[in-house]
């Protein structure tokens, strides 16, 4: 599985970018998806996560009610809509696909994306 990501880029505090992960999967549905983040000198965390059909998701604390994850199994790709960007939220984005639903580690996760940059200016 290959997973491309992208959409990242430069905005201010409080606004709005979506982020997409193309993925290459035959059989994109046997793939719960994920995002992560790492921002300059820190460790990757999780984000959050959609279940295969996209009927479940779950989030980190500190991204609930700003950042909502999707996806669109028709076109291989699942997104990530951030909302009221702060600058914390700088960081390279990851996207990862895995075959169980509902992880917040790396280990739970087989395939990952590039990344894609995202700054957020105060």
């Amino acid at each position: 599985v290959q997973l491309q990501a992208s959409g990242g880029g430069l905005v201010q505090a409080g606004g709005s970018l979506r982020l997409s992960c193309a993925a290459s999967a035959r059989t994109f549905t046997d793939y719960a998806m994920g995002w992560f983040r790492q921002a300059p000198g820190k460790e990757r965390e999780f984000v959050a996560t959609i279940s295969w059909s996209g009927g479940s998701t779950y989030y980190a604390d500190s991204m609930k009610g700003r950042f909502v994850i999707s996806r669109d199994n028709g076109g291989n790709t699942v997104y990530l809509q951030m909302n009221n960007l702060k600058p914390e939220d700088t960081a390279v984005y990851y996207c990862a696909a895995g075959v169980m639903f509902g992880s917040n580690s790396e280990g739970g996760y087989d395939y990952w994306g590039q990344g894609t940059l995202v700054t957020v200016s105060s």
